[in-house]
């Protein structure tokens, strides 16, 4: 089914792949720097993502990863929409400057979220800055609320002195299976239906990064997904971000930091990146004390009637950004 938008000739949506990266990553980098500019941060140049990060995004998104092209067959606008179970997710998404102001972002949030919820998702979300609030005033318009936020911490570690970190990537035939039942598992047990299986895969075939394992006699008392490719096109190695974490409780949860940071110093990378939900207020402190950084914010809405699922014990992080 075709969304036209007869005002500027931009049609939509097909699926994007990868011979669309360049396409994505032009449009990005221009949405995003008109963003900062208008903003008022004036001397910004948001860099283009690495086709890598992309090709993930993409993957993961599937019939989810949405663009609009405009009367010349430019990328003109996209929208790439997540689904982990019950869990779903809108983003990076981006209107090209000279588009906007005409109706497309509405249209491709509408889209994305009416796939997200054909796909039977209970959670739906998406993350903004929360000091625009242009952009909180249009989600808001589209039937999105505002929740807590989300803090990006760094912390830069020492790369010697860690104990040798416990690697999925380490696991083999029968044994990797057993593991991922194990993540299915506590993932599931925190938020009922929530599933990050694909993503630890796809991380994994795109050797993009790997998952951290904590274990203890009980079973798999937490797991952390995480990727060291870098996330500017050009740019070294030089931080392990996490994007998916759940723990069984808070011990588990320091530990779950600890196995990343093992990892990290593994890899000679000295800085680990971590996004925290501020609904988790224990976890935040407990960053803090460890000697994490606050270098960010982003606020999580979510569309009205599909709230957020929290546990009623342990701490679930799942990023809603790439």
């Amino acid at each position: 089914m075709r969304a036209w938008l007869p005002e500027r000739q931009v049609y939509g949506p097909e699926r994007a792949g990868e011979r669309d990266i360049d396409g994505l990553n032009r449009v990005f980098a221009e949405a995003f720097t008109d963003r900062y500019r208008r903003d008022g941060l004036v001397g910004v140049r948001v860099p283009q993502l690495n086709p890598d990060v992309w090709r993930y995004a993409l993957l993961d998104a599937g019939e989810g990863a949405m663009l609009w092209r405009d009367e010349a067959g430019q990328v003109a606008a996209f929208n790439v929409a997540h689904r982990s179970g019950l869990e779903g997710w809108m983003g990076p998404l981006a209107v090209r400057p000279d588009r906007q102001g005409t109706g497309v972002g509405k249209a491709i949030v509408r889209a994305a979220v009416d796939w997200l919820i054909e796909q039977g998702v209970t959670t739906l979300g998406l993350e903004t800055m929360p000091r625009t609030v242009e952009n909180i005033g249009f989600y808001a318009q589209v039937g999105f609320v505002p929740g807590h936020l989300t803090v990006t911490m760094t912390n830069d570690i020492a790369t010697r002195g860690h104990r040798a970190p416990l690697l999925l990537s380490a696991r083999q035939g029968h044994a990797r299976a057993q593991a991922l039942d194990a993540v299915r598992g506590l993932v599931g047990a925190l938020a009922g239906g929530c599933d990050f299986t694909r993503e630890i895969m796809l991380t994994a075939e795109l050797g993009l990064g790997d998952t951290s394992l904590v274990e203890d006699p009980g079973g798999l008392a937490a797991m952390v997904l995480w990727h060291s490719a870098p996330l500017a096109e050009g740019r070294p190695k030089d931080e392990v971000r996490i994007l998916k974490l759940a723990a069984r409780d808070e011990r588990a949860f320091d530990a779950a930091i600890v196995a990343v940071e093992a990892a990290a110093a593994r890899a000679g990378i000295r800085r680990v990146g971590v996004r925290c939900q501020t609904r988790y207020t224990g976890a935040f402190r407990r960053l803090i004390t460890r000697g994490y950084r606050v270098r960010w914010t982003d606020l999580r809405m979510t569309q009205d009637g599909y709230p957020e699922q929290p546990p009623a014990q342990g701490v679930l992080f799942s990023n809603w950004e790439i």
